[in-house]
């Protein structure tokens, strides 16, 4: 993509996004979401986890992410956590990436002189 020649971007801020498009083209799959470890009360109410020294239910690890705009939740067993874990590091991974390139863009156009005030 072509930048306005008022948005030059200075070497530091060139270098910094050559290294993270370097480091996105690299990027392997990706799982979304976020990971939880939960323990739950059930809905019995004359069940273990509802007495004063309550032994909840779980812990039980919980995906959950957006998919088609509605909240999903998964259950994972250990097995999978550790198979799927390499995917939800790399989509940190990813996210940051691209955040660091949403910082040097924000750099660059921040030099707009049309951002002063009047």
């Amino acid at each position: 993509m072509a930048v306005p020649k008022r948005w030059i971007p200075s070497a530091a801020e060139e270098r910094e996004r050559a290294r993270v498009a370097a480091a996105l083209g690299e990027a392997g799959f990706v799982l979304p979401g976020s990971l939880n470890v939960r323990s739950y009360r059930c809905g019995k109410a004359n069940c273990a986890c509802h007495h004063a020294d309550a032994k909840l239910h779980g812990p039980y690890i919980q995906w959950t992410r957006s998919l088609e705009g509605k909240t999903v939740h998964r259950r994972l067993s250990q097995e999978q956590l550790e198979e799927y874990q390499g995917y939800f590091d790399e989509a940190k991974r990813v996210k940051d990436l691209v955040s660091r390139l949403e910082d040097v863009t924000v750099s660059m156009v921040e030099r707009d002189p049309r951002w002063t005030q009047p």
